[in-house]
């Protein structure tokens, strides 16, 4: 039977060979795998007090200063990498707003010098404000792996076990992980809106429970200013579908009623003749960058006859643009003498009865 006291585990090899050699206090003192510095102390000192000592206060915090410098470092250039990437996609996945003012029917060189310069200047704020989101995200990111690796080894040159201690984090994550199955996807989608460029702050957007402004646009959450002031706080995760008003270009429908009897030709020539005026004299905060058309007669209603035409316009401008051009038309059409109608109803009186008897 085995004293009580004495482990029944049988001691290492490599621990029986060193008493057998006479090495068993250099084991005792340094542990079964022992380092240099304390190897060299035990050497020449011969005592086990010194050698754990110089593992403890010499060997060990100059291997921990190690792990943190080298975490420093690497986290420092990862996160310089990860700025440029960011940057690069940033700006190559942002909308071509330069073959806009290419293509753009403008016949001065220097007005379209300048909406060249005025698209560039917009496509590089949008593409900065995309950076620095998601380098923000894979910033935050790369620092997590990096300190959270050399977190861990720490622990293993303090002698903490290391085993029980990553099975206990898997566990863990893996409950945060179902738990938190929300939060994860709208950050995915988050991160997806942003590297996708599919709406920035200052778009105005159609995100189905909310249409309005986006002011905001962080990993979890998109928030958006409707017309009534109203700021909604919308979960990336939950939105489905998104519609942009404000991505490159935009246009305004016109949908003008005028009556039966009209003289359908003149009408669409007054249109078209307001029209090309309100394009080149583009006022304000009205842009208008294409040639307008007048497409023609969309519709019968029951009274009026339905004349559609359409303007392209910058981002956002189309309310504005369609406001002041539709206050010209109204001119136009009094000036013109044509009528814009409105609702009739026609009544007939049955007096047959009221005859006999009289």
């Amino acid at each position: 039977m085995q004293p009580s006291g004495v482990s029944s585990r049988s001691p290492p090899a490599a621990y029986i060979g060193a008493v057998q050699t006479g090495e068993g206090d250099l084991f005792e003192a340094c542990g079964e795998e022992p380092r240099l510095l304390c190897e060299w102390v035990f050497d020449r000192t011969d005592d086990e007090t010194w050698a754990r000592l110089s593992d403890w206060v010499v060997d060990r915090p100059l291997r921990i200063m190690l792990i943190v410098v080298l975490a420093w470092f690497v986290n420092r250039v990862l996160r310089r990498a990860v700025t440029r990437f960011a940057e690069e996609v940033a700006e190559r996945s942002g909308p071509d707003l330069l073959g806009e003012a290419d293509n753009a029917e403008v016949d001065n060189p220097v007005l379209r010098t300048v909406e060249r310069l005025r698209l560039r200047s917009e496509r590089e704020t949008r593409a900065k404000r995309r950076a620095i989101t998601l380098g923000a995200m894979m910033r935050s990111l790369v620092g997590l792996i990096v300190w959270g690796t050399a977190i861990v080894m720490i622990l293993g040159e303090l002698g903490v076990s290391l085993g029980p201690l990553i099975a206990s984090a898997g566990i863990v994550g893996i409950a945060v992980g179902f738990g938190a199955q929300s939060l994860v996807r709208d950050v995915l989608a988050g991160a997806f809106v942003i590297i996708e460029d599919q709406y920035g702050v200052g778009d105005v957007i159609d995100a189905g429970e909310a249409t309005g402004v986006v002011e905001e646009v962080a990993l979890r959450t998109t928030k958006v200013r409707d017309v009534e002031g109203v700021l909604w706080t919308l979960p990336n995760g939950t939105i489905a579908r998104v519609g942009n008003y404000s991505q490159i270009w935009s246009r305004v429908v016109f949908d003008l009623e005028v009556s039966y009897d009209t003289d359908l030709e003149h009408a669409m020539t007054v249109i078209k003749r307001v029209l090309d005026e309100c394009w080149h004299a583009q006022p304000g905060p009205t842009t208008i960058i294409e040639e307008p058309e007048v497409q023609g007669v969309q519709s019968f209603g029951p009274n009026a006859v339905v004349i559609r035409a359409v303007a392209k316009t910058d981002p956002s401008e189309q309310w504005a643009t369609g406001r002041w051009v539709r206050a010209e038309l109204k001119k136009a059409f009094d000036a013109e003498g044509i009528v814009i109608p409105l609702p009739q109803r026609t009544i007939w009186l049955n007096q047959t009865h009221q005859l006999e008897e009289s």
